[in-house]
């Protein structure tokens, strides 16, 4: 049985059974009276030749075929060889990218990060960057947000029409955190006020809950928020966004292993040698912090926040650190991008250019969290998810290298069973004449 994945036993196999092919070569082969091979068959000496031709010419037409067999069999050895020394080294990386990755989680853990999300919780300054928040939507007195929160403070209001705020998750600018004030005040200018005020609904029968129509189509100020409205004497103005997570198309992708706040797993933009492109930071996306409560299954069909409403908003945006960075990678931008300094890049080939000079009041609350921890604990959480990356690619490399080496293992067994196929016959045929006879058998 001829050695499947060893070069060395491919090598003898392929030298033993080239013995008989190497020593017909001084056979002199008279044809024969009847051929027992198939007319179809790859190895059978043409019987022109065999009547007409010198005898020896048979000998060197199967000497000749061996050959090819054996150098197709070397060949497709030396093939197996190659991707069995690929996954052995990228094993031994992906081994050692786990080590690392371990040592990293272990360094990581000496921060007491329990503690601290405990003590940010009770953090005076977060709780009054939500009050802000809430503050400055209530400032916009005639829009639904405004009216929607104060529904849900004021309990006698709820409790009156709980029908109309049953359905409703809040508002967008109230259903995330931002680590630190820069990226709020770019998120915020990036999505405008006018999402940032938007109401999101679990379904459309809350978005139906919100409105009604008469029978001309006008809006009926007798039902829903606009009621609520009247009674206070605070009527609606303009139009108001309302953003159903029952009817927006979620993420479709993975979400990041053992992360607690359940981050997609999108694909990081690659510059031309294969690496992110310098300066990216991330995704807006997976930059926004979800609190618990609403992290998981808002949407009829079980997918979060981040997969719904975080992604219908923005999608693959893109941060970098700065406009130089982020005017250097527009080959990689494929939704767009902004830059701590200000840049902005709305869609490819839509820049916003100059700067926003008014305040942006509605934003998201700043979780405060990257101004009190170490920036040690930064850089060791940054080195793990690029080690983490690594890892993947080495797995899928490996993956790729184990199909083509499976692949080669069945040619070469394939080109193994043809060549003995060969051997046996082109034996059994030389057989029926002894050596050194020319002569055409009587």
């Amino acid at each position: 049985m001829l050695g499947g994945g060893d070069p060395r036993r491919m090598s003898m196999d392929v030298d033993a059974a080239a013995q008989l092919s190497t020593n017909s070569r001084a056979l002199v082969v008279p044809a024969p009276v009847h051929s027992h091979v198939g007319e179809d068959s790859p190895y059978t000496v043409p019987t022109q030749d065999m009547q007409n031709g010198p005898h020896n010419q048979q000998a060197e037409s199967i000497s000749n075929h061996s050959k090819k067999l054996q150098d197709d069999m070397h060949e497709l050895g030396e093939k197996i060889k190659h991707h069995e020394d690929n996954v052995k080294y990228l094993k031994t990386l992906k081994n050692k990218l786990e080590e690392s990755i371990l040592e990293m989680q272990v360094a990581l853990g000496k921060y007491d990060k329990a503690s601290f999300f405990k003590a940010v919780n009770k953090d005076p300054a977060l709780v009054k960057s939500e009050e802000e928040t809430i503050d400055h939507i209530l400032k916009h007195e005639n829009s639904a947000a405004a009216l929607l929160s104060m529904m849900k403070s004021q309990a006698e209001a709820l409790s009156s029409d709980h029908s109309l705020t049953k359905d409703v998750i809040g508002i967008v600018a109230t259903l995330g955190k931002v680590d630190d004030d820069n990226l709020s005040r770019l998120f915020s200018e990036y999505l405008g006020l006018e999402t940032m005020l938007a109401v999101v609904c679990k379904t459309y029968e809350g978005v139906k809950a919100l409105e009604a129509y008469n029978k001309e189509g006008s809006i009926d100020k007798s039902f829903g928020l606009h009621a609520f409205a009247a009674s206070i004497g605070r009527p609606l103005a303009d139009r108001f966004l309302v953003i159903c997570l029952e009817d927006i198309r979620p993420y479709s992708g993975d979400i990041i292993a053992d992360d607690p706040q359940q981050r997609l797993a999108l694909l990081k933009p690659r510059s031309l040698n294969g690496e992110p492109p310098p300066g990216f930071l991330g995704f807006a996306v997976n930059m926004i912090t979800i609190d618990s409560t609403n992290l998981y299954c808002f949407s009829k069909n079980g997918h979060n926040l981040r997969e719904t409403l975080f992604y219908h908003l923005f999608s693959g945006l893109q941060v970098y650190r700065s406009r130089e960075d982020m005017q250097n990678a527009l080959s990689c931008i494929k939704n767009g991008a902004i830059s701590l300094d200000g840049g902005m890049i709305r869609s490819p080939g839509v820049f916003s250019l100059g700067h926003h000079q008014g305040d942006f009041d509605v934003k998201f609350p700043s979780t405060s969290q990257r101004l009190s921890l170490p920036e040690s604990y930064f850089e060791l959480e940054t080195g793990l998810k690029e080690t983490k990356w690594k890892k993947d690619r080495t797995v899928e490399d490996m993956q790729r290298e184990q199909a083509l080496l499976a692949h080669a293992r069945v040619n070469y067994e394939v080109k193994k069973r043809e060549f003995l196929q060969f051997l046996a016959q082109s034996s059994s045929h030389l057989s029926q004449y002894p050596v050194g006879r020319a002569s055409t058998p009587r």
